[in-house]
């Protein structure tokens, strides 16, 4: 990792996976004054000079290791498929180089554990690239909460619903290990933004159930993870989260299903854009009387943080609703200015864990167990 001494000097940045996700983070860096694209690699050289023009990165590889080796790089962004986030941000931290990893952090317990060990002895700084707590309701939710406008909170729903057997055949991997595992196997879209409302605390132990098989692939084969998983996770403080994921049943998308209740106020994310439905929240201390939604919009003019009040171009124009951008200024800022890592090693660990348990309940019967907490590993 080099050492950066001035503030006139950038970050070599590195895409992997470029000519797929991880090109998809290229613009907001090009929007960083501290930051340009380097180096590209993706194991499909046949794209790859593409991603590279596109990216005007001034070196392409098709070897991670040989990047790694070679590159004068300060910060990778990993946007590979999510069997090698783990073993791809180890490398790079043992080199001391920075990490935006992809979500999830790893797929296993076992590779979480050399995950933070890498992180504790490497001067790089690690981001989980948690995208969905950067969208403009999750953040002003989020205020809403820090404000205790919702008292105190002891229940929240997420849901990731998203058909994409379709997707399977294109990226085999995905077969593998989102639709060919049973348990929540993708459950950070979810849980990450409920973490962030529920700051401080953390999830325990989880169980989990699933509605059975009712799909085949193309070869005829039944799908290993059951059609809808239900997570039930109980945190440190005594809240209870339901996590809903589900990968397989044939019906429309709906992947930024959220609910939240707390002593004094609750929330509930629209289910459907189709019919004009709204993000809705009720507060006591501000709503007319114990029967009337708000529109959670209304709150934006005296509780929206300031960056998302007036966005640049770039932010609008980027990729999960603004996350994509958003996330990218909050690990640039980790690295140059030394500021708090908002999804770090350990809020990584809290977000993808329970979902790892979650797979061994399942198998087990839907019997409750410990999330471990990679804070005492």
């Amino acid at each position: 990792m080099r050492l950066i001494t001035s503030h006139l000097e950038q970050l070599n940045i590195a895409l992997v996976g470029a000519a797929s996700r991880g090109g998809k983070f290229a613009s907001a860096f090009a929007a960083h004054p501290r930051t340009r694209i380097h180096a590209v690699c993706d194991v499909r050289g046949d794209l790859l000079g593409e991603a590279n023009a596109k990216t005007g990165a001034s070196e392409a590889f098709t070897d991670y290791g040989e990047m790694l080796e070679k590159s004068d790089i300060d910060a990778v962004v990993i946007g590979t498929p999510m069997q090698f986030h783990a073993p791809q941000a180890i490398l790079a931290l043992q080199r001391n180089i920075h990490v935006l990893s992809e979500v999830t952090a790893g797929v296993s317990v076992e590779e979480c554990q050399a995950l933070v060990a890498a992180a504790a002895r490497s001067r790089g700084v690690y981001m989980l690239a948690e995208n969905y707590a950067y969208m403009k309701p999750n953040v002003l939710v989020k205020e809403l909460a820090r404000r205790g406008l919702f008292g105190d909170l002891y229940y929240a729903e997420g849901e990731y619903i998203h058909e994409l057997k379709a997707l399977n055949e294109q990226t085999p991997w995905r077969r593998k290990w989102q639709t060919g595992i049973d348990g929540i196997t993708y459950p950070t879209h979810s849980l990450g933004p409920i973490l962030q409302w529920m700051a401080g605390d953390r999830v325990v132990c989880v169980c989990c159930e699933g509605s059975g098989r009712h799909y085949r692939d193309p070869r005829g084969d039944f799908y290993e993870n059951q059609d809808s998983c239900v997570m039930l996770a109980k945190t440190a403080r005594g809240a209870l989260i339901k996590i809903r994921v589900d990968m397989l049943s044939n019906r429309p998308h709906a992947m930024t299903n959220y609910q939240l209740q707390g002593t004094k106020g609750c929330y509930e994310s629209a289910r459907s854009t189709q019919w004009q439905e709204r993000n809705r929240v009720w507060l006591a201390d501000l709503a007319p009387d114990a029967n009337t939604w708000l529109d959670l919009t209304s709150q934006e003019a005296e509780y929206l943080p300031e960056m998302w009040r007036k966005p640049p171009r770039e932010a609008l124009a980027a990729g999960h609703g603004g996350g994509d951008y958003f996330e990218i200024m909050d690990f640039v800022a980790s690295i140059v200015d030394g500021a708090p890592c908002p999804i770090g090693i350990h809020e990584a660990m809290d977000m993808t864990l329970p979902g790892l348990i979650s797979q061994d309940s399942i198998r087990a019967g839907g019997v409750w167990l410990d999330v471990p907490d990679s804070r005492a590993w």
